[in-house]
């Protein structure tokens, strides 16, 4: 995610919706999030679909790996040859 630039990356509502396609293919074209103000307050913030769903993944990895260290922590884990056994078994089951 590139740094937001105050004087491109910032406009209010108004000039927003006068200008919507624009800043829709702006957004799109150069993968950049522009922040929408309302009463010269941040309201809201658009990001491509592409950036967004960058954000996504990395939320999803990010959580992945702290149900890893909780379970770490709670010593719910298992051994290599305990993982591969119970792989087995489910592939044992399903196959029945």
């Amino acid at each position: 995610m590139r740094t937001i630039l105050v004087s491109k990356d910032i406009v209010p509502v108004g000039e927003f919706k006068s200008n919507l396609a624009k800043y829709l293919k702006e957004i799109q074209d150069n993968h950049n999030s522009l922040v929408i103000t309302q009463n010269g307050k941040p309201a809201g913030v658009l990001i491509s679909p592409k950036e967004f769903d960058e954000l996504r993944q990395t939320k999803l990895f990010i959580d992945s790996i702290s149900r890893g260290l909780s379970d770490l922590d709670k010593g719910d884990i298992l051994t290599t040859k305990q993982l591969r056994s119970e792989l087995q078994n489910i592939r044992n089951i399903k196959a029945k």
